[in-house]
């Protein structure tokens, strides 16, 4: 969003007028240098959260919440950009690499519910190895079981011994050892230099095992988790989340975390409707701002001195994310990669972000995986717009200025007006002008989309890939072969084959060597380029307006919420920080 942060920032340091604080009393509990308890913290989400169970999580929206409720093995700390302690307090390796022990924190507890009698059992090893254990199962609803299956010895066969079972053998996966309550022996097949960073995701939050005994089937519509806020409700409407009263986690100033009495999602038809809730004050984050939208959201200069504006702030950095177009690669449409090639090479970018987005977005002119710390993506020889070439290669396909190729419904999970759907009509017109293509765009939720790409309806699609742990792999992992007809809806949805890719992509996850590693990652995204196994458009910054009576939160290149340390203050008539 290259225009957008300059301006909100400008714009907000000239907002005058103050929200009152709708705290709620929190055990009279005194905060420590100048924090305060207390207060309900509100969001929006334009996808309904259904799912509360980590390993059944498989998109951004969902994971914002469970993150709240349940605790990983190891964070990632997006400041320092390394893996620090969560529910393990430390871990050593063996000489070869090849095995982790892990040290379980003492005195950790789940959050109180029925199924313990009313108060919380302690977190142990026997909980973190069975969320491993159904995190690396075959089961239906588990949506990382390519996470680990290629990493944990005796992972893939306990997958494919449970492929679509209900349940998992009590045995769980050989590689996963519990040595005593606090210590669990995790072996892996290969030395994987990656590993401690992939267990930072929030599909890998731990999970009680009496609890999932207890509710059965039911248990993916309660969350027992051990974070820092406790499920109060679940409704067609709203989230709503109280205080973890017995969380583990102190800040610098030795206080209690969270502050926050409460934490309440509500669901937002459209994105007018949240940029109106956050003007009134009645939300306190948005979490995507379009450039259009700015003057709507802040009014104008004179509404600003008069002190009729929201007092807020502004909180933005490169996301660790890409917008895609997708294909149905084994589709008739779509099989020969010509085609694939054409629709890409038709494509300009770069006009599209300045004509249809007003700037707000960066160009995906490498490979599919964003520039990060440990990856450099200029080495990869990107995309191009080469509008005669694509011409030809639509004729060499059979299909000579478009003909005989079908009118296709393009289906984009957006609002009308919304920046994707403007995205998506600037691919529409490009296509049809430069090759003569058409489509007709499908407006639709997330669900609808998913369920449309599993049965085939869907032929091409809008879709985007937020990155759940720091590392190349895991946004190259969408395209292993291995990994066609997984239970994710999100991996390799477009059936994308290469046995080369396959080959390297195995050969990186066992490479111990990093330097060695980074180049294996390099010709495999170039193989992503160069078959246009999707079509990248764009990146964009993370970008949130936060109210100013929020102290303490800090926005993710992950996207993800952490309101762990966040706490609510008032701010004064002087001005907005």
């Amino acid at each position: 969003m290259r225009y957008l942060h300059l301006t909100l920032c400008v714009l907000s340091a000239i907002c005058l007028s103050s929200c009152g604080d709708s705290s709620l009393a929190t055990e009279d509990l005194v905060a420590k240098g100048g924090k305060k308890y207390g207060g309900e913290f509100t969001f929006m989400s334009h996808e309904k959260i259904n799912v509360l169970i980590p390993t059944y999580v498989g998109d951004v929206y969902n994971s914002r919440i469970i993150s709240q409720l349940y605790d990983p093995l190891m964070i990632y700390d997006p400041a320092s950009e390394s893996v620090v302690p969560g529910v393990a307090e430390s871990f050593s390796k063996s000489a070869d690499s090849k095995v982790y022990t892990f040290k379980i924190r003492k005195g950790i507890k789940f959050h109180s519910d029925e199924c313990f009698g009313g108060d919380g059992d302690e977190l142990t090893a026997h909980d973190v190895k069975f969320t491993f254990d159904m995190a690396c199962s075959g089961l239906k609803k588990n949506q990382i079981g390519h996470l680990l299956k290629m990493k944990i010895a005796g992972a893939q066969a306990f997958y494919t011994l449970t492929k679509n079972k209900t349940s998992i053998p009590t045995s769980g996966v050989s590689g996963i050892k519990v040595v005593d309550d606090n210590t669990l022996k995790i072996t892996l097949i290969h030395p994987s230099p990656g590993f401690e960073v992939v267990l930072t995701n929030p599909s890998l939050g731990i999970v009680s095992k009496k609890a999932f005994n207890h509710y059965g089937d039911k248990i993916d519509k309660h969350a027992v988790g051990s974070g820092p806020f406790v499920l109060e409700s679940m409704t067609d409407d709203k989230i709503a989340m109280k205080r973890n009263p017995n969380y583990w986690k102190k800040d610098e100033f030795g206080n209690q975390l969270p502050f926050l009495s409460r934490v309440v999602i509500v669901y937002a038809k459209n994105k007018k409707d949240e940029f109106t809730a956050f003007g009134k004050g009645e939300i306190d984050l948005v979490l995507e701002i379009p450039v259009e939208n700015v003057e709507n959201i802040l009014g104008s200069l004179k509404d600003a001195q008069n002190g009729k504006n929201i007092k807020h702030k502004v909180d933005g950095l490169a996301s660790l994310s890409m917008t895609y177009i997708a294909m149905a690669c084994e589709s008739k449409e779509f099989s020969d990669v010509r085609v694939r090639k054409a629709f890409n090479e038709a494509l300009d970018r770069h006009a599209i972000i300045d004509t249809w987005l007003e700037g707000e977005g960066w160009a995906a002119e490498n490979g599919f995986v964003p520039k990060m710390a440990n990856y450099d993506n200029t080495l990869v020889k990107g995309n191009t717009v080469n509008i005669e070439h694509a011409k030809s290669l639509m004729v060499s396909a059979g299909y000579a200025n478009g003909a005989n190729f079908p009118t296709l419904d393009f289906y984009v999970n957006a609002t009308d007006g919304s920046g994707m759907h403007r995205m998506c009509k600037g691919i529409k017109k490009q296509l049809k002008d430069n090759i003569n293509v058409n489509l007709n765009i499908i407006l639709c939720s997330l669900e609808e989309r998913e369920a449309a790409i599993a049965s085939g309806k869907a032929k091409i699609w809008r879709s985007g890939w937020v990155a759940d742990y720091p590392d190349p792999e895991n946004f190259l992992s969408l395209f292993y072969g291995a990994n066609v007809g997984e239970n994710s809806s999100q991996m390799n949805s477009f059936k994308f084959k290469s046995a080369k890719f396959d080959r390297l992509f195995e050969a990186a996850s066992r490479e111990g060597n990093s330097e060695k590693r980074a180049k294996l990652y390099t010709q495999l995204d170039q193989i992503v380029i160069d078959q246009v196994a999707v079509i990248p458009v764009l990146t964009d910054d993370h970008v949130v307006m936060i109210n100013a009576r929020v102290k303490n939160f800090k926005a993710s290149p992950l996207e993800t919420l952490n309101l762990t340390s966040v706490y609510i203050k008032t701010p004064t008539t002087e001005g907005a920080e």
